[in-house]
């Protein structure tokens, strides 16, 4: 049975592959009322059920967080010598997420890239809410996470400044601003979408509230004019931030003597890998988006096309990325590097990292070359899921291994994960699919505006607009 709008009651127009970045037909009002019911319209079965899920997981996060402020980090399973594990390497994994979503809003919105409009909204959506998770583990991982502030400079009476030549000082500033650009990006792109809904809701409270947030906008020209000029500045702020935030982090490790991290390849190696994770999981959020909410007419089979080229493309950096590590690892003729690199392909670990390389480089690079996959929804979904997987496994290799056996065998150890571990990692995506369930709901998850400017264009092209006036 064909998928009817809960607004329209109107079947959504399917875009096949070739044609425009919409489906034909639509109208300013249309537009409007497809994307504004998803917020306005009733609430479904199916939300509720998600969002049950995701609170659970949300709830499992509180407990494992809870005990970790009554017992102590001795909840984890960090030890000496791995004193970095889950905690630090789902940091960076959420890190690596949020990159997508400021590359697709600003970069591309400098390129003129129509492609990015069905896309935008919920992408810059999901860099606030990974940037916020992972600003959770550094916390967490202190040990005296009430502390956090003494990471900032403020004038206190005990003259105690933060050491400025520490990665870990710049990686709070790094992240901080990262995230503040982003939600003001977010937020100044959301302002005419926020007076479409003001206008259009039913419920005074929900009038109100949008009323409130879209700050009295009445869409005259001098207001579209400072929304450009505020848009197209902050993406010029934002733009550099997608390498240079990753690029912090990834100082984390590479100033360090530790072999596997001293490496002058990570910087450009950890923004090629965060993007291709960030881009997985935009594809994750996509497909059912556009099943669930009847969008398929919005985010067509080119933009899932265009998403699945991009996660080739980044996937092949990551690759060449593995492979001039293992080379420099060799090549140096430095056995400790030589060493590291043959423990994380023979030692205890050897598992993980070869489940790292199919999930990253077998998988994705044999099936992302095929048009068919590239336009089929669900491999896509899943290949999407296999490579997260993979830059999970990956950023954990990268820290365990490198800690576990360094310089002095007396010293090695080994990691195994607890059930607080799990927690913590299981229940920081219920905390981000709690924030995403939510946006969808109250907010529009594509641009209404932006949509309706791509209509206009999109008749203009095909010659509607010209044939009309003559």
């Amino acid at each position: 049975m064909d998928p009817v709008d809960p607004v329209t009651e109107e079947k959504p127009a399917f875009v096949e592959p070739g044609s425009p970045w919409i489906a034909p037909g639509h109208s300013y009002g249309s537009v409007s009322d497809r994307i504004a019911g998803v917020v306005l319209g009733r609430t479904r079965k199916g939300w509720i059920f998600g969002f049950a899920i995701a609170f659970f997981l949300f709830l499992v996060l509180n407990y494992g967080i809870t005990m970790l402020f009554f017992v102590g980090v001795g909840k984890f399973g960090i030890n000496i010598p791995v004193a970095w594990a889950f905690a630090i390497t789902n940091f960076v994994w959420w890190i690596g997420i949020g990159h997508a979503g400021t590359l697709i809003s600003a970069f591309l919105l400098l390129m003129r890239q129509k492609w990015r409009t069905s896309i935008n909204r919920f992408a810059e959506a999901m860099t606030i809410f990974a940037v916020a998770c992972a600003g959770m583990f550094p916390l967490i991982h202190m040990g005296r996470p009430w502390l956090f502030y003494w990471l900032f400079p403020y004038p206190d009476t005990m003259g105690v400044w933060p050491q400025f030549r520490s990665p870990l000082v710049w990686d709070v500033f790094a992240v901080s601003t990262y995230f503040t650009v982003s939600l003001l990006f977010w937020y100044v792109g959301l302002v005419p979408d926020l007076a479409t809904l003001r206008d259009k809701a039913k419920n005074k409270l929900a009038k109100v509230a949008y009323g409130f947030f879209s700050m009295g906008w009445r869409g005259s020209v001098k207001h579209w004019r400072r929304h450009e000029v505020a848009s197209l500045l902050l993406a010029g702020i934002a733009t550099p931030l997608v390498v240079s935030v990753h690029t912090v982090v990834s100082f984390d490790f590479t100033i360090a003597i530790v072999p596997g991290w001293h490496s002058t390849i990570f910087p450009p190696y950890f923004v090629a890998g965060a993007i291709y994770s960030g881009f997985a999981m935009v594809i994750m959020l996509a497909i059912p988006l556009r099943k669930w909410f009847h969008l398929e007419d919005f985010i067509t089979i080119r933009h899932l096309n265009n998403m699945g080229k991009l996660l080739l493309a980044t996937g092949m950096i990551v690759t060449y990325s593995y492979v001039m590590e293992a080379f420099m690892a060799f090549y140096s003729a430095d056995k400790f590097e030589s060493y590291m690199m043959l423990n994380r392909m023979t030692g205890p670990y050897a598992i993980v990292f070869w489940t790292l390389i199919a999930c990253n480089i077998a998988i994705p690079m044999t099936f992302l070359w095929s048009y068919r996959i590239r336009t089929n929804t669900v491999a896509l979904f899943l290949i999407a899921g296999v490579a997260q997987v993979g830059m999970w496994l990956e950023r954990f290799v990268i820290i365990v291994t490198s800690l576990h056996r360094d310089f002095v065998p007396s010293s090695w150890g080994q990691f195994y994960p607890t059930p607080t571990d799990w927690e913590v990692l299981f229940g920081s995506l219920g905390l981000f699919f709690c924030l995403f369930y939510l946006f969808a709901r109250l907010l529009p998850s594509i641009s209404i505006f932006e949509m309706r400017d791509l209509v206009h264009k999109t008749a203009e092209e095909a010659g509607v607009i010209a044939g009309a006036a003559e």
